[in-house]
């Protein structure tokens, strides 16, 4: 069996491909150039990310391919049900990087309530010089305990999120589209555990009135999740982090609700024009902006690459048997 791990893959999931004497091509192609190299090196298994999409054309083209594996989650690049429809096995990874994405969550949930986002644009530029002024107007910040943590979406990412704010001692509501309840263990360094009966709402605007921070942990939809009806029954001084998909929420809308002081700040790890996120969004400085990054840690890509390989083999010694 032969390999492209055409985004990369980790060397843990390298050396497991290689052990169970799978040939990996770690090779990168540029997409006009993936079926071609695809055909020419009679390739069994693709693997991707984001970066490259496995669409109908590309499924047609390489009646050779055995199975497409996705590195993460979501799975809007690639067209599952058609590649199903002409027996190619999809495979995922759907928890890999669920601690990652949350931890950068708060990570952007801390860096607005604290200021730090701009703090550290300024201090380079102006801490010589206005260092008492800024330190006044960055004064007026928020613990996140004892707030109300608003999470939308219930899978394995918004669970982690869950389990974070908890940690922090803030109030939790979850938002589905339909109520559901799950069990959430904390685990702590030392052995110990504690159990967390958590039952999500589907009352949207029951939610909103209550959230002091919201993310947002969905898959990619049709349409905004978060559009104007919903920013007018938010909290005034609410924050929001989106690391689920562009899309999910109007830039445009939020840009203006930011500029009402509705919304006290929200951060973007996606973007509706991904890659090319618009100017308005890279300017303002009540954003805080990361690249797409949410899974993209030494140790959510260890657990990928592992996660891969381990399906992999297995879908090749039932082939075998």
């Amino acid at each position: 069996m032969k390999v492209l791990a055409n985004d990369g893959i980790s060397k843990a999931g390298e050396r497991a491909l290689k052990e169970a004497g799978i040939e990996i091509l770690d090779n990168r192609v540029a997409q006009d150039h993936v079926i071609n190299f695809i055909n020419d090196n009679n390739v069994d298994v693709l693997l991707v990310r984001s970066a490259t999409k496995v669409k109908q054309d590309l499924i047609d083209a390489c009646p050779g391919l055995k199975i497409i594996g996705r590195g993460g989650i979501g799975m809007d690049n690639i067209d599952v049900e058609y590649a199903k429809s002409k027996g190619i096995k999809i495979i995922n990874t759907p928890t890999a990087s669920s601690k990652s994405v949350a931890e950068l969550v708060f990570g952007h949930f801390i860096a607005l309530a604290r200021f730090l986002h701009e703090s550290n644009r300024l201090m380079p530029l102006e801490g010589e010089t206005h260092f008492n002024a800024m330190k006044k107007s960055f004064s007026n910040a928020y613990e996140l305990s004892g707030k109300t943590l608003g999470v939308i979406g219930f899978g394995s990412i918004g669970q982690e999120v869950v389990k974070i704010g908890i940690a922090l001692g803030m109030k939790i509501q979850v938002l589905t589209r339909s109520p559901k309840t799950e069990i959430l263990t904390l685990d702590f360094f030392d052995g110990q555990s504690v159990n967390f009966e958590i039952t999500s709402t589907n009352d949207m605007d029951a939610f909103l009135k209550e959230a002091d921070f919201i993310s947002i942990n969905t898959p990619k939809t049709n349409e905004y999740i978060i559009d104007t009806p919903q920013f007018e029954k938010m909290k005034d001084g609410v924050y929001i982090v989106n690391t689920a998909r562009g899309g999910v929420m109007n830039e445009v809308a939020l840009i203006d609700f930011i500029e009402s002081g509705k919304v006290a700040g929200a951060a973007l790890d996606v973007f509706e024009n991904e890659p090319n996120p618009e100017l308005p969004l890279l300017m303002n400085p009540a954003l805080s902006l990361s690249p797409h990054v949410g899974g993209n840690t030494v140790d959510a890509q260890e657990k990928i690459g592992i996660e891969l390989a381990e399906q992999i083999i297995k879908l090749q010694k039932e082939t075998i048997r």
